[in-house]
């Protein structure tokens, strides 16, 4: 009778066993899951394109990131396990049926114990959620900090800012770690309900079974029938639990995602493009100015003709196609042909006479591959004057009807703005037919327009032709005197031996199509974890683990001894005056292995929080320690994959794999002593088999491995795609490209999901493989029982055909976590790259002093080597040969924050972070609110910040949107005037504010960096004519140096650069003076 009970469960757990297969596999394999996260993707990223400018300050770009690489692959997990919602409770089900056929109503006793069970878990399930939105929120803190630090990288760098903002990223891990501990601990109750609810329902049976009926007596039959069946019924408790946790998270997750999908769009009603406007009528064909100070609406009034502002009463109207220009250029991760044509075809006449026109022929010559060098992304290995004419050269080429171009000539030198000017915007350029709407800053070229727009505080205060407002001697009147006022300089005399040491440098960018390295994962990376989890922990969770294991296998022979004794008793009295002793022994291992459980569940939770922390904080610091070049060449959206996907692995997955692979080692190993113990010819099948499974392993991995590195370097070129649209978002929409790059998305998503549809198929055919020996090993065991005959005890055979259906779900268990420890150790493995990477070089710490004055203007033409300068000063560059001297201190020689500290710039492309307006001025939080006043005030920013409703608190959007450029620019100044160092950098400081702005800048600088060694890096020359020094740059090499008097009577570069930009030198001083 026991082998017709135990073939009986043999069939239930084989029936079992192929109805989880058959749910699983429809899941795991249905394309129409990949392809529902692909239409997901599409929504999603459809509705970040046509956010409108009052919802997006609500997202910043790291936010919306996470939304669709954890949120959207949150739901797509769902989807794998949603039928165990119904089918768990089904196996639950079916498992009681089979019990009460063997224990009768006793078995009562364990279902209530099963739904006092399901109350809790609901309130775990509940605290989890809470938990889920608590951690979301610091993610989305922590990833939004990071975007902006890595897309403003240069600032951190150049100003030394490196480890504030660590502190300011590992303050918000602390937090988020803190909500991993409370979930981790939370996982303590999931494994006790895993490894203790079975056992707590078989000794609750056991107990009402012998006190409902005194003649109920415990055979082998009945013990191990049940048992197995009890063992049933842990996989389904386990994934119960697992999977409302999960829809728990899910809910989280859609609700954010419903709440973005939900944001409001830009309403296409803004603007109607069928026909002209009867408030600002604009000719079709004419050119348009549109000036004004700082701030005053110039840039929010090409964004009202886009569309892009949110209107509040009456109508904005346009006809015919539209091309933009952004004010800070926005070019693709893509050859400069293809950031040039934007997905147009190829017409290589026109397309050549638009590089000529746009003045990027010599610059091709320059480039490595001419127009099919690959630009980086933000393109960052050209200049900011030759991606403007990039940008503009993109918007040429389009042949639109209306060009909008924001300030298109302010980031080019005065030489190149002319040209630019007269070949393409002007009255006999190549636009001269089309309707140009130019916003600028120089009123050389205002004489040449149709009609000027003067904007004031938001709104148009005058409009008219050139002539007209000239003559009403208003605003528009004192902008042209402010340019067309004399400065006089005082001409100063070379100082003798005075040398200035230039770094040439070769071309350090060579961009290249990324690859991937394959190699065989080594168990390094592994160690690597472990270290880090630290090895303390790692024992202790040894032994916990060996603990409850060992008790478990304690347990049934217990129970295997307690049924032997039951078949020789022949006076059932005594045996029953000894039950309740045995039942308390099974009872006490029990609970002793339950507090293995806690324990074990405890100390691996303390271990992958350090190992979260310590992976997160060498990651932080590594990348931070990079030479800039490499943020140029690696896009951002992979160093942020490994801070977002790779990081998640790390907090919440690879310790349950190592966890579960430990519990299952240690399980297959007891399984397989139990079952040898009682049939010593199991060995001879467990050796073969053995081999069979590892051959399956190692297989299975090396394809595994492979494919999730591919599927994992195939989904950074999705963030960053997402990253970069983000971005030109405005310009996208504006050349109405929107379907284009939805069609290129789709593209990027769908190889993604290509390599993940072949991972979920891997799966699927290691299982078919696992499940079919697992069941050989059923069957061996069972043959081998059934060839013992008498020989061997029912209690013995009990136990060892009930370890032996154990042993499918233990085997299977084993391998898939072998390979998940070994696919997912990919994340860990890339985390550890950046540690192997070259670091900025720091040797010592020295403090820097000026010990004279000295003030550099510098100029050249766009790409002639300006900026790159700058770079080798603050030794982002490092040289090969030749040395730059700072008061007889090569710099070289010493650390990078201290050379960097003592030295200050304003950049060129004005960087601000999401936060308020003091934390912008004041990171470090070193001065005085009285101090800030007084900086905003020297920069001309006081009146409007003392019109903010909450002033220096003003919360300042990501990457300083809810600012005009210009404004940026001053904000940017008001933090260099807080540093007090002895040099000073001007790297085109004052490209994007108007001429009036201009001076009232130089003259502050003038008077508050007095004491200071200035280089002034500028395109407006009469900034760098009151300078000390002139150094004229071209292609990187010296062309001239001395003072600008000494220049102009020499009549070399310097003097024919002062000439094309209408300046004009008088006799008794130097000054500048329009033609």
């Amino acid at each position: 009778p026991i082998y017709y009970k135990e073939l009986q469960v043999c069939f239930t757990e084989f029936s079992f066993a192929l109805i989880t297969v058959l749910l699983a596999s429809p899941g795991q394999l249905n394309p129409s899951k990949l392809l529902s996260f692909d239409c997901d993707l599409c929504i999603f990223w459809f509705q970040a394109l046509t956010l409108a400018n009052s919802s997006r300050r609500n997202y910043t770009t790291g936010e919306i990131v996470n939304l669709m690489s954890a949120d959207a692959q949150q739901l797509m997990e769902l989807t794998v396990n949603i039928n165990l919602l119904w089918s768990a409770p089904f196996q639950i089900i079916m498992a009681v049926i089979f019990l009460w056929k063997e224990l009768g109503p006793s078995v009562l006793a364990g279902v209530a114990l099963l739904l006092l069970v399901i109350p809790i878990n609901a309130l775990i399930a509940a605290k989890v959620k809470r938990l889920k939105k608590s951690l979301m929120k610091y993610s989305d803190q922590r990833v939004k900090l990071l975007s902006e630090m890595l897309h403003g990288i240069k600032i951190l760098k150049l100003y030394a800012w490196e480890p504030a903002y660590q502190r300011k990223v590992m303050s918000i891990r602390e937090c988020e770690v803190d909500v991993l501990k409370s979930s981790g601990y939370l996982t303590t109750y999931s494994m006790l309900t895993l490894t203790c609810i079975p056992f707590m329902v078989s000794l609750a049976t056991l107990g009402v079974f012998f006190h409902l009926d005194e003649e109920n007596v415990l055979t082998a039959t009945k013990v191990f029938t049940s048992i197995s069946l009890f063992n049933i019924l842990r996989l389904p408790l386990f994934d119960l639990p697992s999977v409302i946790s999960a829809v728990a998270q899910t809910k989280v997750s859609l609700s954010r995602l419903e709440d973005f999908l939900c944001a409001e769009d830009i309403n296409p009603k803004d603007v109607n493009t069928n026909y002209s406007g009867s408030n600002i009528s604009i000719p079709e064909g004419s050119l348009v100015a549109v000036v004004g100070q700082v701030g005053s609406g110039k840039s929010s009034f090409l964004s009202a003709v886009l569309g892009e502002m949110e209107k509040l009463e009456g109508t904005v109207q346009r006809r015919g196609s539209v091309a933009y220009a952004s004010q800070q250029a926005w070019i693709q991760n893509d050859t400069l042909q293809e950031n040039i044509l934007f997905g147009a075809d190829l017409h290589r006449q026109y397309y050549e006479l638009v590089l000529e026109s746009c003045a990027l022929l010599p610059d091709l010559e320059q480039l490595p591959n001419g127009d099919q060098t690959e630009i980086g992304e933000r393109g960052v290995n050209i200049s900011g004057g030759q991606k403007q004419r990039v940008s503009l050269a993109r918007a040429v080429y389009s042949n639109a009807d209306l060009y909008l171009l924001d300030d298109p000539l302010s980031a080019v030198d005065v030489h190149v703005g002319k040209h630019l000017f007269e070949k393409i915007i002007g009255p006999s350029g190549l636009l001269k037919s089309k309707t140009r709407i130019l916003v600028t800053h120089n009123v050389t070229f205002l004489p040449h327009t149709d009609l000027i727009i003067v904007m004031e505080e938001g709104r148009i205060s005058q409009m008219g032709t050139y002539q007209e407002l000239v003559s009403k001697r208003a605003n528009f009147a004192e902008l042209i005197q402010v340019f067309s006022a004399e400065h006089t300089t005082e001409e100063t005399t070379p100082v003798e031996g005075e040398k200035i040491r230039i770094l040439c440098l070769p071309s350090i960018f060579n961009f290249h199509s990324s690859y991937l390295k394959v190699f065989l994962m080594k168990m390094t990376v592994v160690l690597k974890y472990l270290q880090a989890f630290n090895w303390r922990w790692m024992w202790l969770t040894i032994a916990a683990y060996l603990g409850q294991n060992a008790l478990a296998i304690g347990q049934n022979l217990w129970l295997s001894t307690w049924t032997a004794e039951t078949a020789e008793v022949s006076d059932f009295t005594e045996w029953k005056q000894s039950q309740n002793y045995k039942l308390h022994i099974y009872g006490l291992l029990g609970v002793i292995q339950g507090l293995f459980v806690c324990c074990g569940a405890y100390v691996i939770t303390r271990g992958s929080l350090s190992a979260s922390r310590a992976l997160h904080h060498q990651l932080l610091d590594n990348v931070l320690h990079l030479p800039l070049q490499r943020f140029e060449t690696d896009p951002v959206g992979q160093i942020i994959n490994r801070f977002t996907k790779d990081l998640f692995i790390v907090d919440s997955r690879f310790h349950y794999y190592l966890r579960t692979w430990l519990n299952c080692t240690l399980d297959v190993i007891g399984t397989i002593l139990v079952i040898t113990s009682a049939s010593p010819l199991f060995i001879v099948v467990v050796i073969p088999l053995g081999y069979f499974y590892f051959t399956i392993q190692r297989y299975y991995i090396a394809s595994s491995r492979q494919i999730r590195r591919l599927a994992g370097a195939s989904h950074s070129p999705v963030i960053s795609h997402f990253s970069e649209t983000l971005v030109g978002r405005s310009t996208i929409r504006a050349f109405g490209h929107q379907e284009r790059f939805i069609r290129k998305n789709n593209d990027v998503v769908y190889e993604n999901l290509v390599y993940f549809y072949n991972n979920v198929i891997s799966n699927r055919w290691l299982c078919v493989r696992l499940e079919f020996l697992g069941n050989l090993m059923v069957f061996f065991a069972a043959l081998f029982v059934v060839l013992a005959g008498n020989t061997m005890s029912s209690s013995t055979v009990g136990l060892s055909i009930s370890y032996a259906l154990n042993i499918i779900q233990s085997l299977n268990f084993w391998v898939r976590k072998a390979c998940e420890i070994e696919t997912n150790a990919v994340s860990i493995e890339r985390i550890c790259e950046y540690a192997k990477m070259d670091k900025e070089v720091s040797i010592l710490e020295m403090s820097l002093s000026g010990n004279f004055l000295f003030q550099v203007g510098i100029v050249g033409r766009t790409g002639a080597g300006k900026s790159t300068l700058t770079n080798c000063l603050f030794r982002v560059l490092e040289g090969s040969e030749g040395k730059i001297v700072i008061d007889g201190i090569d710099i070289s020689t010493i650390g990078l924050h201290d050379l960097r500290g003592n030295l200050n710039i304003i950049p060129q492309d004005p960087i601000l972070f999401s936060g308020t307006l003091q934390s912008n001025l004041d990171p470090l939080g070193k001065h005085s609110d009285l101090e800030l006043w007084e900086v905003l005030e020297l920069c001309h920013l006081k009146d409007f910040v003392q019109s903010l409703p909450k002033k220096l608190l003003h919360e300042i959007s990501e990457g300083g949107e809810n600012l005009s450029v210009g404004q940026r620019q001053l904000v940017c100044l008001a933090r260099a005037l807080l540093r007090k160092t002895k040099i000073l950098v001007l790297d085109e400081a004052t490209a994007s504010v108007d001429m009036e702005t201009d001076n009232l800048v130089q003259s502050t600088i003038k008077r508050e960096f007095h004491n200071c060694t200035i280089l002034t890096i500028a395109h407006r020359l009469h900034t760098v004519m009151d300078s000390e020094r002139v150094l004229v740059l071209d292609t990187g090499r010296i062309l001239e140096y001395d003072t600008p008097h000494n220049l102009l009577q020499r009549k070399g570069a310097f003097s024919e650069m002062v000439a094309e930009a209408g300046i004009r030198r008088d006799k008794e001083n130097l000054g500048i003076n329009t033609s």
